[in-house]
């Protein structure tokens, strides 16, 4: 079993692939000592046939993968694509369009949140794929026979999973459903690590305006230089060293050795001074701006009234075979529990008519939730209760 490993091979099989209406794609790749992911196997199959492509064949030219990736008659279908198409989004600046996810549409066709892979095989094609060469190293050549055969038969059922899933979303008429998530995923922003936003990474669990802003500058600084060195963040500064530093603000190197996540001798090399600077940086600077979300908390008394819709929110979704994450999140139903104005996907389009209104109807006390027979019902009160 050879997998495809010349410029000329490549074009001819890209010429077959593009005259398919869609593609099943999947990736290997390896991350663990980089920032960047390394691409080492790329699988694509239609119904005629399924090919690996060994990116890392010594005069290999991916251009013509790359132009198939960008034509636009080619629907490209990958399951939880973000990892794939971030490697494409590195190497050429572009998301793979039309793309399909779906595991996305999954989540709209009655399989749950996050539905795996492996599930979504044995629910629709009755086949149990073997996960015997998962962690694999990839970049080791040659590759096995084994290995092959894994990287293929993973890319080979998405093809009768797409199917599957197009169809249900045009017989229930739910295509449009997926509208947003489609936007997210297409947008190339969504694949691009801002530095200035790195510090949400690390989750602050406080909101004094100095303690931000330093971890701001503290993050960036870590983001830029992972990014220069192509090396895992984590192995710049951990994640606690940051918030360490940002909490205890050193003013000099020798109090920066004394923050006790810093690791020994760090602060008596270069990067010592680096994090310095990033410190004196943040002392000087508006902290960044907090989500709608992080700053969010609801009034007294208001939690009884959140976990209500939350139940709601479970049961409606069961009803509609939708899965709950696409509908609202914890802090879209605390802000629904505040106000029945507030500003959140729930109340607007195909999710107003899931959730939303009744979530409304439940806050007005005209919908209560009992439980009958073991289970629990939303039952719709007379106006006049």
């Amino acid at each position: 079993m050879q997998p495809v490993n010349t410029t000329d091979d490549l074009a001819a099989l890209c010429r077959r692939l593009a005259s398919h209406p869609y593609v099943a794609i999947d990736t290997e790749f390896l991350r663990e000592r980089t920032y960047y992911p390394i691409l080492c196997l790329v699988q694509v199959a239609t119904h005629d046939e399924a090919v690996a492509i060994d990116p890392m064949a010594e005069g290999l030219s991916l251009d013509p993968l790359y132009e198939l990736m960008a034509d636009p008659k080619v629907l490209k279908v990958f399951h939880a694509a973000r990892q794939d198409i971030e490697i494409f989004v590195h190497k050429t600046g572009h998301v793979p369009a039309p793309l399909f996810d779906t595991q996305i549409a999954a989540m709209v066709c009655g399989f749950g949140d996050s539905v795996s892979y492996e599930t979504l095989v044995a629910k629709l094609t009755g086949q149990r794929l073997d996960k015997s060469s998962r962690f694999s190293d990839w970049s080791h050549r040659p590759l096995t026979d084994k290995q092959l055969t894994y990287a293929l038969s993973d890319v080979v059922p998405l093809c009768k999973i797409y199917e599957v899933m197009e169809q249900k979303l045009v017989s229930t008429g739910r295509r449009d459903w997926l509208a947003e998530e489609w936007a997210t995923l297409t947008n190339v922003a969504t694949y691009r690590a801002d530095p200035e936003l790195a510090w949400r990474r690390l989750k602050p669990k406080t909101a004094k305006p100095r303690v931000l802003a330093m971890l701001a500058e503290l993050a960036a600084w870590r983001e830029l230089e992972a990014q220069r060195r192509d090396v895992p963040r984590q192995r710049i500064l951990k994640d606690e060293a940051l918030l360490d530093i940002a909490h205890q603000g050193p003013k000099t190197l020798t109090e920066l050795a004394r923050v006790r996540l810093v690791p020994q001798g760090f602060a008596e090399g270069k990067l010592g001074g680096e994090v310095m600077a990033a410190v004196e940086r943040g002392r000087h600077r508006p902290p960044p701006k907090l989500d709608e979300e992080a700053r969010f908390e609801p009034p007294p008394g208001r939690m009884p009234l959140v976990d209500l819709l939350k139940v709601l929110l479970k049961l409606r979704c069961e009803d509609f075979k939708v899965a709950q994450k696409l509908v609202a999140s914890s802090s879209d139903i605390e802000a629904l529990a505040a106000t029945d104005d507030a500003d959140v996907p729930a109340l607007h389009g195909w999710r107003r008519e899931v959730f939303g209104d009744a979530a409304l109807q439940l806050k007005a006390g005209r919908l209560a939730l009992a439980g009958r027979g073991g289970r629990i019902e939303v039952i719709e009160l007379p106006a006049s209760a």
